[in-house]
């Protein structure tokens, strides 16, 4: 099917799309940036493009929110990211509809359109929560509901606007607190989460370790290291071990 100029297709199931904005997007930026960084590799969300045995590996999703820029809504971004021994060490996120540029380097504090941003100093009852329900695996939307219900009951609200990088990046700038997704991929969190960590967030995967960038994971954020506690002990509260 074409949109506005663009070609949607889906990736195994209604929920799951790609566009050819997606994959345009993408080999421009794998081109350019195996000029910019040459002999390096890539993880990319599109045409199973992961070549990370290399020092330095790119991470990419050529559009996070896909669903969103295909119905023409404006929370999507491009997101790349750099890592060096599995470490990230840079990260930028461009959401173009809402004007707004993201980046961060390690160690060197994280900016939007250029001023430095950090994250709220808010309670977990004054929260706003950022979330969703696994789109992709709808059996654990059920134990999603159960975790995002405990949370709403004791913060002050929640918010789903359907992009990681862009939400995880709302909280750098302090617009939100909290944030907790059943199963996301490297490339959705990889750029957002290093300018997270460089406002003053904070991330964690199930195990309450950093985020994997290899492999899917839990992902829970928030604004301090109590709030970040407070989100973890509700998710093993009502989930045990790793559903996948």
């Amino acid at each position: 099917m074409v949109r506005s100029g663009f070609d949607v297709m889906e990736k195994g199931s209604v929920v799951n799309l790609v566009t050819s904005s997606d994959l345009a997007v993408q080999r421009f930026l794998v081109e350019r940036l195996s000029v910019l960084l040459p002999g390096s590799g890539f993880l990319c969300e599109e045409d199973d493009l992961g070549d990370i045995s290399h020092e330095y590996v790119w991470i990419i999703d050529p559009i996070d929110g896909t669903a969103n820029y295909a119905r023409g809504i404006q929370d999507c971004c491009v997101s790349v990211a750099l890592s060096k021994d599995g470490e990230v060490v840079a990260g930028v996120v461009y959401s173009p509809w809402r004007g707004e540029l993201y980046w961060a380097e390690k160690g060197a504090g994280a900016f939007l359109d250029g001023r430095p941003i950090k994250v709220s100093d808010r309670p977990f009852s004054d929260g706003i929560l950022c979330t969703a329900m696994s789109a992709y695996r709808k059996d654990l939307a059920k134990t999603c509901y159960d975790i995002i219900f405990d949370i709403y009951m004791r913060s002050n609200d929640f918010r789903r606007f359907g992009s990681a990088a862009v939400e995880l990046c709302m909280m750098a700038a302090g617009k939100i607190d909290l944030y907790f997704e059943m199963r996301l991929q490297p490339w959705d969190y990889a750029a957002a989460g290093l300018i997270l960590s460089e406002a003053g967030g904070m991330s964690c995967g199930f195990d309450g370790n950093p985020l994997s960038l290899t492999s899917p994971s839990v992902t829970i954020a928030a604004n301090n290291e109590v709030n970040l506690r407070e989100l973890l002990d509700t998710v093993h509260r009502h989930m045990k071990e790793l559903p996948y």
